[in-house]
């Protein structure tokens, strides 16, 4: 087969995989679409003698998270997220820092890592990923709080996270590792992202408030999605940064034009979503390193082990900062933030773009792949037992 010919069949591959996985979760409700995605997509890539299209980072970063940030961020519960903004902020911000300093000591003490590439899979692994988990919640009709709260994390800890790994990553490569260094490379990445998005997003919403047409509306929100991102990467800024602000300044202000809560425009981006999340946890499961991950299972389980340990503090101890009596944020609610803390797509993205880099271990990558893979197989496979042990069932808010 040509070039396009092999891709062509690797679409169409991946559209019947994802299909008939469907399918299959609806048997198994017990364990969530996404993780089957991710399982069926490991079994394609085992296949002997099939050759299939080279799967980048830049293939990941570029065409499904932008889409994926967006439609999180223009599909936010804004009411809810305002009754919850001090836990969200926390786990968002100060969480992402502690989890990174606490796997990078982690992993320098217990896997041996030197203290930069500690650091550096700290912040691969840093944002969560909780698409199985607020899927699973919905379908549970569990408060809608605790959804707020995964939800929102999640969204904001991708700009936080992915900021801060590029702050980490650009200090190693320059050869001398600095704390201050990744500071000001942080502060510019995170400044300049911020300022993209505003800037795209209120050209957006002033031409959604004029197009008048759902068609435009829905064009405009696409090409802001991913120019957005474009625009913050050419500056060297933070692109997931930019398009979470970008889909939150239209949430709120484009709304005014009517159409932004109606079925065209949502419609679309969740449908986009759903097909972005199919393909892509299936691309996470074929570009998986077997023949590298299976060399060093024993420091991958370790290394899985610290991340779930490193979520302990900045879960219940930013929490407890929040609501220290537990009223609003009940003990149940904390026990599922924590265990549905996973590690996704974002993250083997990241994952795979320092192996290139010099100056990178490259064991980096390896144990940061088989983190997500774990945190998905593991975690996500008991969501379902794990959520019905904490009574989160039909739950009020």
């Amino acid at each position: 087969m040509s070039t396009a010919q092999s891709f062509l069949f690797f679409l169409i591959l991946l559209g019947a995989a994802a299909t008939a996985l469907r399918l299959l979760s609806r048997t198994t409700p017990t364990v969530p679409y996404p993780v089957l995605l991710a399982v069926g997509g490991i079994l394609i890539g085992l296949v002997p003698g099939l050759r299939l299209p080279p799967i980048g980072p830049d293939l990941i970063l570029l065409a499904f998270v932008p889409g994926l940030v967006f439609e999180a961020a223009l599909s936010l519960d804004l009411p809810e997220l305002r009754r919850r903004v001090v836990p969200v902020s926390l786990l968002a911000t100060v969480g992402v820092f502690l989890t990174v300093v606490l796997i990078g000591g982690l992993a320098h003490f217990g896997l041996g890592l030197d203290w930069p590439s500690g650091f550096l899979l700290g912040a691969i692994v840093a944002a969560t990923d909780p698409i199985a988990v607020v899927t699973l919640l919905r379908q549970l009709r569990a408060p809608r709080g605790l959804e707020a709260i995964l939800d929102g994390e999640s969204l904001f800890n991708d700009g936080t996270g992915v900021a801060l790994f590029s702050a980490v990553l650009g200090t190693i490569v320059t050869g001398h590792p600095s704390v201050l260094d990744a500071g000001v490379r942080f502060v510019y990445v995170s400044a300049g992202g911020l300022a993209v998005g505003v800037i795209a997003g209120a050209a957006a919403v002033l031409l959604v408030r004029t197009v008048g047409e759902a068609e435009l509306e829905i064009l405009v929100t696409l090409v802001l999605a991913y120019g957005s991102y474009l625009a913050a990467d050419l500056v060297h800024a933070s692109g997931v940064v930019a398009v979470v602000t970008a889909g939150l300044v239209v949430a709120r202000y484009g709304s005014r034009a009517g159409r932004l809560q109606g079925t065209q425009l949502h419609g679309f981006w969740n449908l986009l979503a759903f097909i972005l999340n199919a393909v892509l946890f299936l691309v996470v499961g074929i570009a998986l390193p077997a023949q590298r991950l299976a060399a060093v299972a024993g420091l991958v389980l370790g290394a899985y082990v610290i991340m779930l340990a490193a979520r302990l503090l900045p879960v219940y101890g930013l929490l407890a900062i929040a609501d220290p009596g537990a009223r609003s944020i009940p003990w149940r609610w904390r026990h599922m933030t924590m265990w549905g803390g996973l590690r996704g797509a974002l993250s083997v993205a990241l994952a795979l773009s320092v192996v290139a880099y010099p100056g990178v271990d490259p064991n980096v990558s390896v144990l940061a792949y088989g983190m997500v893979l774990l945190s998905l197989v593991v975690q996500g496979g008991l969501l379902l037992p794990a959520a019905d042990l904490l009574h989160l069932r039909n739950r009020p808010d």
